[in-house]
């Protein structure tokens, strides 16, 4: 919701100011200049990636209009399901949580969370760490497997954000080629009346209008809006790996998911008796 609103600012202000100063709205609609600036952009999105990450780029880009996936509730949510598990496995050994971690889906206790199950990276995350847990690898291995996976997720969810950035930056160049095309056409109607070149010179710098606004206004935040997206997701593992690794080495189910707790962020960390008191519900329950 709030990026929609930013959009509606950065339009709104624009246009408003533009107007309070008496412009004429119909000189800023030249479709020659989105074609020009439009073509080129896309023209070298194609060029820059991949097919594969044409894909990821088109479906990250609706996400952009949403807001967090990650909040206080979530974060419990997942504190609980860490616990549950971990509670599991002191009662009735590793070896209890075989069906779950093989088929999450059908899993009774990651099926009370079905907004975790959504998270197919997270679950697959939980799960494949667990399966290792199980064959006894010692926690020194499983913190240096569960670091380069992390690494590996924050480099693969930074390349599409760098992408648009990159294509962001690229736009008022693209804005001054339109305003030169621009320029050689006012080139042509020198003969003309008045008029006409200032409506010619004035469709030209329309161009570098679009080109700046467009990179500023629109797709430069784009990108660092999947950044801060990108880096929620690597918060989110950081707190699942924390707790995994604090519970292999033999400390209790509440004090692995009380560790994973301190490594989140204070805006979305639940506090000490919001955790104790999800818990204990749970327990209850």
């Amino acid at each position: 919701m709030l990026p929609i609103i930013g959009i509606v600012i950065v339009f709104g202000s624009i246009i408003g100011g533009y107007l309070l100063e008496h412009g004429n709205i119909y000189v800023l609609i030249q479709p020659a200049e989105f074609v020009i600036l439009g073509g080129a952009a896309i023209g070298s999105l194609v060029i820059t990636c991949p097919p594969k990450l044409l894909f990821k780029i088109l479906k990250c880009l609706p996400t952009i209009l949403g807001g967090s996936k990650y909040n206080k509730d979530s974060y419990l949510s997942l504190m609980s399901l860490l616990f549950n598990i971990f509670t599991k496995i002191r009662k009735d050994g590793s070896l209890a949580i075989e069906k779950d971690i093989e088929d999450p889906d059908k899993s009774p206790i990651f099926r009370a969370y079905p907004d975790i199950l959504k998270n197919h990276h997270a679950v697959n995350f939980i799960c494949d760490n667990l399966r290792i847990f199980v064959l006894g690898v010692n926690p020194l291995e499983m913190d240096e497997m569960m670091s380069v996976e992390m690494d590996t997720h924050h480099q693969e969810s930074g390349v599409t954000p760098a992408v648009i950035t990159k294509i962001a930056d690229s736009l008022p160049g693209f804005g001054i080629v339109a305003a030169v095309l621009g320029v050689v056409i006012t080139m042509g109607k020198m003969s003309e009346s008045p008029e006409v070149i200032g409506h010619s010179v004035a469709a030209a710098l329309v161009g570098t209008f679009l080109g700046i606004l467009l990179c500023y206004g629109f797709l430069g935040p784009a990108g660092s809006h999947l950044e801060h997206k990108a880096r929620e997701d690597s918060k989110y593992l950081e707190a699942i790996k924390m707790g995994i690794l604090t519970f292999t080495k033999g400390s209790a189910p509440q004090i692995a998911v009380e560790a994973a707790r301190r490594v989140l962020f204070s805006d979305t960390k639940p506090s000490f008796k919001e955790l104790e008191n999800a818990l204990r519900k749970k327990k209850a329950a």
